[in-house]
């Protein structure tokens, strides 16, 4: 009985595969110019400079929390200055009544 297909049970996915990996590496490099290396990096700079950024971070949320409670505490006297005024009997209008004008023809 004639087999149709592939020998050794190997899916043909798995040759083309290997095929695209081999025709990957046989491709030369690309000619032209060639960018030259990163020049090293200089920890003791770098290392300053983020040294440098975290204080400035610090500072910065050391300030925005300060405005932060300053903010509530004017809330705070705020909410209470609104309750006491709630707490006080307000003033009663007084309500005046104006005699209706009445029309008299001449």
């Amino acid at each position: 009985m004639a087999s149709r297909g592939r020998r050794g049970g190997a899916p043909a996915r798995e040759g083309e595969q290997r095929r695209e990996e081999q025709a990957e590496q046989q491709v030369p490099a690309p000619q032209g110019l060639v960018p030259p290396p990163p020049p090293p990096v200089d920890y003791g700079v770098f290392m300053q400079g983020l040294v440098q950024a975290m204080q400035t971070q610090a500072h910065t949320q050391a300030a925005l929390q300060d405005q932060m409670e300053a903010q509530d505490g004017k809330m705070q006297q705020y909410l209470e200055e609104k309750k006491a005024s709630q707490n006080r009997p307000a003033a009663m209008f007084q309500r005046q009544d104006k005699k209706k004008a009445v029309y008299q023809a001449p």
